[in-house]
C-alpha cells in the first residue's frame, strides 16, 4: 500500500510514516523513584513510579513481584474541562490503565523482585492523540529508572529489566497508511490500531477497530511492519536514558 499521495496529506505535514517529534525527559519529579515526562507532538504524558515493600495481597508467598498502573487525564489536558476520576472502577480509564501494566510486566522478570510492587502513574498533561501509546513508551523509562535505583539500594538482588517496550498507534485513511495519530487524524480515521512491540520485534498487545470499513489481512500485516520501524526509532530514544541498563537486541540494530 503507498505512503505517498498527490491529493491528500497530514495536516500536520508529516510523511506517512513519520513519527511526530519524540521527547523523553528523565527524572522530572523529585519525591518519585524513577520518572519520565514523555511528548509525542503536542502530547504529553507525566509517569512516575512508586515503590512498595510489598506486593498486592494475592501474590503474598508466591516469591513473584508486580507492576501495574494507574492512567488519567488532567481536567485541562484536552480542549474542554474533564471532571477528574474518582475511581478506576471501570470504562476507559481502567481499560488504558490495564493495557498500560501488563505492557510494562512484560518489561521484567518478576521473579527477580520478590514481595514487591512497583506502581506507574501515567498522568495525562496535554492530550492530541496517541496518550495510551506514550504512556506505555514513557512508563518503560520511569520503571527502568526505578528499578535501577532499587538495584543500587539494595532492594532487589538482581536486575529485573529483560526486555525493551514501546507502543505506537497506525491508522488507515483513505486507502493511506498512517504512523502516530494525532487527535485530528484518530478522531476522522477509519480504522485506528495501537501496537505494544519488544525491541526484538515481537508483539506485546495488538488492539485495533474498523469504524468505517473493514480491513483486509495484508493491510495488517502493513501496519505490523509500520508499527515495527516506528518502534524501533521509540526503543533508541528510550536507550537514550536507560541504554546503560540494558543493550537494544540485536535484531533492532542490524536492520
Amino acid at each position: 500500500m503507498p505512503h505517498t499521495a498527490s491529493d491528500w496529506r497530514r495536516p500536520d505535514g508529516r510523511d506517512f510514516d513519520q513519527l511526530r517529534e519524540i521527547r523523553i525527559e528523565p527524572n522530572v519529579a523529585e519525591h518519585a523513584e524513577g520518572s519520565a515526562l514523555v511528548s509525542y507532538g503536542k502530547t504529553k504524558v507525566l509517569c512516575t513510579a512508586t515503590f512498595e515493600a510489598k506486593p498486592p495481597s494475592w501474590l503474598l508467598g508466591s516469591d513473584r513481584g508486580w507492576v501495574t498502573a494507574e492512567y488519567g487525564m488532567l481536567p485541562r489536558s484536552t480542549h474542554q474541562r474533564m471532571k477528574r476520576d474518582k475511581t478506576l472502577s471501570g470504562g476507559r480509564t481502567q481499560e488504558i490503565s490495564r493495557l498500560i501494566g501488563r505492557s510494562l510486566r512484560a518489561a521484567v522478570d518478576l521473579r527477580k523482585m520478590p514481595e514487591r510492587q512497583i506502581i506507574i502513574d501515567c498522568d495525562v498533561i496535554n492530550a492530541d492523540g496517541g496518550t495510551r501509546t506514550a504512556a506505555v513508551t514513557g512508563g518503560f523509562v520511569a520503571l527502568a529508572l526505578t528499578l535501577d535505583r532499587l538495584y543500587k539500594l539494595g532492594e532487589i538482588k538482581s536486575q529485573p529489566l529483560i526486555r525493551y517496550i514501546a507502543a505506537v498507534s497506525v491508522g488507515i485513511h483513505k486507502s493511506h497508511l498512517l504512523l502516530d495519530l494525532n487527535y485530528e487524524e484518530d478522531s476522522a480515521i477509519g480504522t485506528d490500531m495501537n501496537f505494544v512491540m519488544t525491541d526484538a520485534g515481537e508483539f506485546v498487545e495488538v488492539q485495533g477497530t474498523a469504524e468505517d470499513s473493514p480491513f483486509r489481512k495484508e493491510q495488517l500485516f502493513t501496519m505490523m511492519d509500520l508499527a515495527e520501524r516506528g518502534c524501533r526509532q521509540l526503543f533508541a530514544a528510550q536507550a537514550e536514558h536507560v541504554g546503560h541498563l540494558l543493550s537494544l537486541q540485536k535484531i533492532q540494530l542490524e536492520r
